[in-house]
């Protein structure tokens, strides 16, 4: 198991964090995900074969984007 911290722009509200956490939580292998939109942080628990691009191309697809 590995955790993933993400800095995530576009976040605005609490509807919001539901979107991230149900979109990353889908991706296979994802076991919990904690999102808070007061500071942008995406907070992930995942198996070690969950890659990072995956979860980055899930935020921008559903409208998020990962700050580096």
């Amino acid at each position: 198991m590995k955790e993933i911290t993400l800095n995530v722009k576009g976040m605005v509200c609490g509807g919001c964090e539901n979107r991230v956490k149900n979109a990353v939580g889908a991706i296979k292998g994802v076991k919990n995900v904690d999102a808070n939109f007061n500071t942008g942080i995406v907070k992930i628990e995942a198996c070690e074969n969950v890659k990072l691009e995956e979860i980055e191309e899930t935020l921008n697809d559903i409208g998020f984007e990962v700050v580096k």
